[in-house]
């Protein structure tokens, strides 16, 4: 009989297992900052060439800080992204 190893188990648990649990999140995270964005810029009648401009940067650069793909960026430029919509940057540990 042929029985799930991942039965009972989390889907966390099954990306740890992958080794792809770290990537998953980030790229989720990464996302969320993206749609949170998204909606501020649509609040604030904001276009992602005017935000760029705020940030001293090219609309192409902006798109790469977004792109949920790439994980790899800085808190400084976070920071920079959330000052230049009138936001403020909340980075928190959860459980």
């Amino acid at each position: 009989m042929d029985t799930n190893k991942h039965a009972g188990s989390s889907f966390d648990d099954f990306l740890e297992e992958d080794c792809v649990l770290e990537e998953v999140s980030a790229r989720a995270h990464k996302r969320l900052l993206a749609l949170q964005f998204q909606d501020i810029m649509a609040v604030e009648r904001l276009s992602k060439t005017a935000v760029a401009a705020k940030m001293h940067t090219s609309r192409s650069q902006l798109n790469r800080l977004l792109d949920p793909n790439n994980t790899s960026v800085t808190l400084e430029s976070l920071e920079q992204l959330a000052h230049a919509v009138g936001r403020k940057l909340k980075v928190e540990f959860s459980a």
